[in-house]
């Protein structure tokens, strides 16, 4: 699939509002779990799992702008 075609695909999902506010609800949830597990771990690399987890899901959450181009 090429770029263009792949960013017109999510351009589509981005703008719907009703699956893109589901999407954000469900990143919500699994940063919550990601946190839970971050104030329980006790080795230090389960807590740079964590935190590198937490990163990439926040990032998922501008993807709206990304693909608008506002950020």
């Amino acid at each position: 699939m090429s770029k263009g075609l792949a960013v017109m695909s999510l351009k589509s999902f981005v703008n719907n509002k009703a699956e893109w506010d589901a999407f954000c609800e469900e990143l919500d949830i699994l940063i919550l779990e990601q946190q839970r597990r971050l104030e329980q771990s006790e080795a230090a690399i389960d807590l740079h799992r964590c935190q590198g987890a937490i990163a990439t899901l926040r990032r998922l959450k501008y993807l709206r702008e990304k693909i608008n181009g506002t950020r």
